[in-house]
């Protein structure tokens, strides 16, 4: 009897171990971490996730990079559409039922750990694991970062004709935009409606009105490029995860800079090709015919519109740099107001030449211009810095991002 009565306590008490081990697992904190190579958000949510899979035991991390799986791709849309959530973007954590998308140190790293710890001591549902399945078996762990923050090592300079070495851990934001905005501006298609405008201004006795209509087609030509920029840089947002339209762009970057560099040794008066001819002079007649018109509202409506056709066939000759610049953009740790803010002072910065030479037409009452030489090396400048923007966004993007 003695015996029996031992067996069974120690059979209980097997039993009482063997069921502990799973009240413990059940315990486990899976986290599902959806990321992208080149998305500085993820960069900066890696090592936090990491730091926090060891300081809580209890936490699994679960790595997704999705730029370069298809598979991870459509696993990510399959769990938007159960937890009904929009995966347009990276970073996409999930934990238990909660989701969150984006990521910024101070605000959301608070709330993920506030998560895991309830997640510790309550019971969160674990959404997705039924679809995720075996797919977990097969990834690794967000991959370490070496004491520099970094995956690997990068080049810290480059070497640039005519400008000898440049150091890139020095180039700023602000920088790159002032550069590719002053490049930009010296484009010839954005300077031969203007000059032709100042000439008919000049003839026109009512100073005020030379001011008003010179202005509006001034500031009408700055809205089409922000509208531009703006559309092109909430659809890099918007598809900015897919690896390929990085690479689209670079090849865009890297096409431009060669077509520049053939332009300065070709096109020796820095002429715009893309308005020549039939259509200048059609465009001419048609300022000419808006600028002489006897109601003040109707002559202002014209320009006004006329700014606007004009510079959208413009933007065929000089949509390069603005696209390089928005991926750029996108390619930075930035808020959506910052976002803005850099493009306004790109623009102002594309504006200026146009800003100096009818403010100084408008004072002096003289003709003035850019020379055609400064153009020239416009193109030279602009498509070397093209040729190695392309570069750099196709093997070391992490060198465009910054914040």
């Amino acid at each position: 009897m003695l015996k029996r009565i031992l067996f069974t306590v120690f059979f209980v008490f097997l039993t009482f171990i063997g069921f502990a081990g799973p009240v413990k697992a059940d315990n486990t904190v899976p986290i599902y971490f959806f990321w992208s190579e080149g998305c500085p958000h993820c960069k900066n949510e890696k090592p936090f996730l990491e730091e926090l899979s060891e300081k809580y035991t209890s936490v699994e991390l679960n790595s997704f990079e999705i730029s370069k799986s298809s598979k991870n791709r459509k696993l990510l849309i399959e769990i938007g559409e159960i937890l009904q959530k929009d995966v347009s973007g990276v970073p996409f954590t999930v934990i238990g039922d909660q989701v969150f998308t984006g990521y910024t140190e101070s605000i959301t790293s608070k709330q993920i750990e506030d998560r895991v710890k309830y997640c510790l001591n309550n019971s969160c549902p674990d959404s997705v694991v039924g679809v995720i399945g075996e797919v977990i078996s097969e990834v690794t762990s967000t991959p370490k970062s070496d004491e520099a923050g970094q995956t690997g090592s990068i080049i810290d300079k480059v070497r640039v004709p005519l400008f000898g070495e440049i150091d890139l851990k020095n180039l700023s934001l602000p920088l790159v935009t002032i550069v590719l905005g002053a490049l930009d501006g010296f484009n010839p298609c954005a300077m031969w409606t203007l000059l032709f405008l100042i000439s008919l201004l000049l003839g026109v006795e009512d100073k005020k009105r030379r001011w008003i209509l010179g202005s509006a087609f001034i500031f009408a030509s700055a809205f089409v490029y922000f509208l531009f920029m703006a559309a092109w840089l909430n659809l890099l947002l918007f598809i900015g995860f897919v690896i390929w339209v990085r690479i689209l762009v670079a090849l865009v970057a890297l096409g431009g800079g060669i077509y520049n560099i053939r332009e300065y040794y070709t096109n020796k008066e820095g002429a715009c090709k893309v308005t020549g001819g039939e259509k200048r002079k059609a465009v001419f007649e048609k300022l000419k015919e808006v600028t002489m018109q006897k109601t003040f509202i109707l002559a202002l409506l014209g320009i006004i519109l006329l700014a606007f056709a004009v510079n959208l066939v413009e933007l065929i000759c000089s949509a390069g740099l603005p696209v390089i610049f928005t991926q750029i953009l996108t390619l930075s740790d930035l808020s959506q107001g910052q976002y803005y803010a850099y493009m306004l002072l790109y623009i102002f910065i594309f504006m200026l030449d146009d800003l100096f030479i009818f403010f100084t037409a408008m004072i002096t009452l003289e003709m003035t211009g850019i020379n055609t030489k400064y153009s020239r090396y416009s193109h030279l400048v602009g498509g070397l810095i093209m040729i190695i923007i392309g570069i750099l966004l196709l093997f070391k993007p992490e060198l465009l991002m910054f914040g």
